[in-house]
């Protein structure tokens, strides 16, 4: 008892007496210390017994393994929506609630979402999101391909990409036998078996399947013409009808100089 009367004390009175030998960090505990230093050691003692994953702490492969079991224990009270991990369920109920978490020292302004992007203003919820964001500024993909060139910021998006190489296509239509390397092509492809057009135009009654569809047809009623031929003055809706302007008027033109 005296030994956890002194530890928890040092949470008082500031004391950290246990020092990581390869970076400046102090601990109260020597049990996370001891965590802290599998940073440098790269050492992950706790090994999923489903896939080749390990991790550094026990509390990380337990949250991990519910991948595999599908359990989703966290019931939103408010909708019908589950999630696998706590964090998860509170950061959903904000769409109930209406709460910003994020309040303002200086002023009673409170906000949802507290990273902000230096170079757009754009905000995002977790450090992560932003770092990934960040990457669009600066260019960085550092996710390579080893099969060909290709680089990417997220490495979720190098393991879908690989797919092209290895052929595999996890994502099996239920009413047919075609299969497909992404989610996103498995629920586009089965609107046709559904005849679903999610994609509803505000300006008229048209829907579509697909959300670069709708885009596309919006310019009819904003007038937007994306697309300007460099040779001429005529702009185009849509990228194919520009490329097919400039094949048929101007390679016309430059045969008739010769």
């Amino acid at each position: 008892m005296e030994r956890k009367y002194i530890t928890h004390q040092k949470v008082h009175n500031g004391g950290k007496s246990y020092h990581c030998s390869k970076c400046d960090k102090t601990f109260t505990r020597k049990g996370h210390l001891i965590v802290h230093q599998r940073v440098h050691t790269g050492e992950k003692p706790y090994q999923c017994s489903e896939c080749d994953k390990a991790f550094t702490v026990k509390s990380n492969l337990i949250r991990h393994q519910i991948v595999h079991t599908g359990e989703k224990s966290s019931q939103c009270s408010e909708c019908d929506k589950a999630f696998t991990q706590k964090s998860d369920l509170i950061r959903h109920q904000r769409i109930h609630t209406g709460e910003k978490s994020y309040q303002c020292s200086e002023c009673d302004k409170a906000f949802k979402k507290p990273y902000q992007c230096s170079e757009c203003g754009k905000t995002f919820t977790t450090k992560r999101k932003l770092k990934i964001h960040l990457s669009i500024h600066t260019g960085e993909k550092p996710y390579q391909c080893s099969k060909c060139d290709k680089a990417f910021t997220q490495k979720s998006n190098l393991i879908r990409h690989q797919m092209i190489h290895t052929g595999e296509k996890p994502y099996q239509c239920s009413e047919c036998d075609k299969t497909f390397t992404q989610k996103s092509d498995l629920i586009t492809h089965q609107m046709i078996h559904t005849g679903e057009k999610p994609y509803k135009c505000s300006n008229c009654d048209k829907a579509f399947k697909h959300k670069s569809h709708l885009i596309i047809h919006q310019r009819i009623h904003t007038g937007e013409k994306p697309y300007q031929c460099s040779e001429c003055d005529k702009a185009f809706t849509v990228k194919s009808n520009l490329i097919r302007h400039q094949r048929i008027s101007h390679w016309r033109e430059a045969i008739s100089v010769f």
